[in-house]
């Protein structure tokens, strides 16, 4: 009577509308600009379907026309070029199946750069101790407001249990020593924010932004030696603010059972040849500014210990050995199974009767990043 059970519940679609979605921004970067475009799916559906085979231009109120074209599921510009003060810019797409989508028109937003990007250790009531990160703005023209921020995020990692020698297999039941490569010891990871971080300035009797884009704990591994986040300032207008923000708010809904339900998000793209097609993103024109920093653990904590590393690495013991042993099990099968798998890594040996190991990412890091130094990183 006190047992009990439950079926999982597979939710699906009860309606279901397709409708094209956008991602386009412009800058006042010189650069090839990237507009994604893909399609609304059911709850059931794995993945996104992307549209491909459009069309897409940008075009400006001087009569230029910057091309798209597709590469990999993304509309890459054909050429370099930047958003300009005073020019009025609209997008228009044209999909396979003949259907016709055009934005409102927009113009560049005020410049305003990047003041500073400064790291402090706080006491979060809610997150603990750890770094703020904060960036810092400042529009004497009051005209900016509204800020969109992005950031990359790219750390060092030292294997902790990285060893001179490594342990392969030379045969069915045979393994040896040789020396290790260097190259697995050192490695770097970048991540890119997924977070809609988003602030405004209009409570404020002065244009200048004070906003924490990260906070890391300091016992999170990716700070144990060497990081460096790269900042990126979008200034908005309140039209395109106001879309990001309901998606935020959305995005941030507990569950999708929640009674908050966010229905159809209305952004500035319509479809012109089909006013029942629905389309749901925003085209928007920004400028833009980005400020890169680097701080080691050891200037922000200094004599303090390391975070632990992001994994487990305790040393298992092999007892080298094939067939039937008592007190203790034969493992030799187990070990030339792992280092073939490239599971564990050698990390010392009592001469051939014991062999220890860790897991593969305590001894190479290029198990789970790479070891190639990115040409902005400064040591």
């Amino acid at each position: 009577m006190l047992n009990s059970c439950t079926e999982t519940y597979v939710l699906q679609s009860n309606t279901y509308e397709e409708a094209l979605v956008v991602e386009a921004t412009i800058t006042n970067e010189l650069k090839k600009h990237e507009i994604k475009l893909s399609k609304t799916a059911r709850l059931e559906d794995d993945g996104i379907a992307i549209e491909i085979g459009a069309s897409v231009v940008v075009k400006s109120n001087a009569g230029e026309i910057f091309s798209f074209e597709e590469k990999d599921g993304i509309y890459i510009a054909e050429s370099a070029f930047r958003a300009e003060p005073n020019k009025i810019y609209s997008l228009e797409i044209k999909t396979k199946d003949g259907k016709v989508y055009q934005s409102n028109e927009q113009t560049l937003t005020t410049p305003n750069e990047i003041e500073s990007i400064v790291p402090t250790v706080v006491t979060d009531s809610k997150e603990g101790r750890g770094v703020q990160i904060k960036v810092n703005s400042y529009d004497p023209t009051n005209t900016s407001k509204y800020y969109r921020y992005e950031y990359d995020e790219t750390y060092k990692i030292i294997a902790p249990k990285w060893r001179g020698e490594k342990l392969v297999v030379t045969g069915p039941q045979s393994v040896a020593l040789e020396p290790n490569s260097t190259d697995t010891r050192i490695c770097y990871a970048t991540k890119t924010s997924n977070e809609i971080l988003l602030t405004n300035t209009t409570n404020l009797q002065e244009d200048r932004v004070n906003y924490q884009v990260r906070f890391i704990s300091d016992q999170n591994y990716i700070i144990t030696h060497r990081y460096s986040i790269l900042v990126k300032q979008y200034v908005q207008n309140l039209e395109s603010y106001t879309f990001r923000k309901t998606m935020k708010e959305i995005s941030s809904s507990a569950s999708v059972l929640s009674p908050k339900q966010p229905g159809f998000l209305d952004g500035n793209i319509k479809c012109i040849s089909n006013s029942s097609e629905k389309a749901i993103g925003f085209f928007e024109v920004s400028s833009f500014s980005s400020k890169r920093i680097f701080f080691n653990y050891k200037d922000l904590f200094p004599g303090e210990p390391i975070p632990p590393y992001y994994t487990d690495c305790t040393d298992e013991e092999y007892k080298y050995c094939f067939g039937f042993s008592m007190p203790i099990p034969c493992r030799g099968k187990a070990l030339i199974d792992n280092i073939s798998a490239n599971t564990v890594t050698y990390s010392y040996n009592i001469e051939s009767s014991y062999y220890y190991t860790v897991p593969v990412e305590c001894g190479d890091c290029t198990s789970f990043s790479s070891n190639i130094k990115p040409s902005f990183w400064i040591d």
